[in-house]
């Protein structure tokens, strides 16, 4: 009994762990190619090393994490090359994944999205701009039931979140009204259930903070 109480400890800290770092990185508190210790991570959690690592696991799973050998947890960080494949994979996946979606899409959370699509409009905070911004995408593909697809999905975002930041920064205010409008273009398909116009709008929305990032070989550099 105490063997399965232990256990069951560790998961719930491996979670805990798991989800503040989680938090972290994709706040741009843990920038891409932090070290992270295993050892400071255990005493901020008051936590032995199994959990800490168990949680380094998880969040490698979804991209956020690289593990090396002899040198512990780093945070993830790509080249320019890869973010322009992640992002042309992302401009096929996602499409998919609002179409699949939007069938399954009740009008409830139809009218959350509409929420968030205003509510994106209304801030001048990059940060609160970007926790919006991705809840909003997410939320449009709630209603997929391809897991792995979604499983995809999920760790492109992750992998991407620092860049995603940086492209913000770059566009500023005065250019953020492209976004919104098609936003606002993709909130009217979805409430329309019109898969194929939400699908061409999606791609054309992915494609072009592909296209910007791009221009922008600096972002990537240490």
């Amino acid at each position: 009994m105490e063997d399965i109480l232990k256990v069951s400890n560790e998961a719930v800290a491996s979670q805990r762990i798991a989800n503040s770092l989680r938090r972290s990185i994709i706040d741009g508190t843990l920038p891409p190619g932090t070290r992270i210790m295993q050892e400071e991570i255990a005493a901020q959690f008051g936590a032995s090393r199994l959990p800490v690592r168990e949680a380094f696991r998880i969040l490698e799973s979804e991209g956020l994490v690289l593990l090396r050998a002899n040198s512990g947890a780093w945070v993830s960080k790509i080249e320019l090359s890869e973010c322009i494949e992640i992002y042309k994979i992302r401009e096929k996946l996602e499409p998919l994944a609002l179409q699949e979606s939007v069938v399954g899409l009740g009008d409830t959370e139809i009218d959350k999205i509409e929420s968030l699509c205003q509510a994106i409009e209304g801030t001048a905070d990059i940060d609160v701009f970007l926790r919006l911004d991705r809840e909003f995408h997410l939320l449009t593909y709630r209603g997929c039931k391809m897991r792995s697809l979604m499983t995809m999905v999920e760790r492109f975002w992750n992998t991407t979140q620092h860049y995603r930041r940086a492209y913000a920064s770059l566009l500023g205010l005065e250019k953020r009204w492209i976004i919104d409008c098609e936003h606002r273009l993709l909130v009217d398909a979805i409430r329309r259930r019109d898969v194929d116009e939400g699908g061409r709008i999606l791609h054309g929305h992915i494609r072009r903070t592909r296209l910007a990032l791009e221009q922008h070989e600096n972002l990537f550099r240490s």
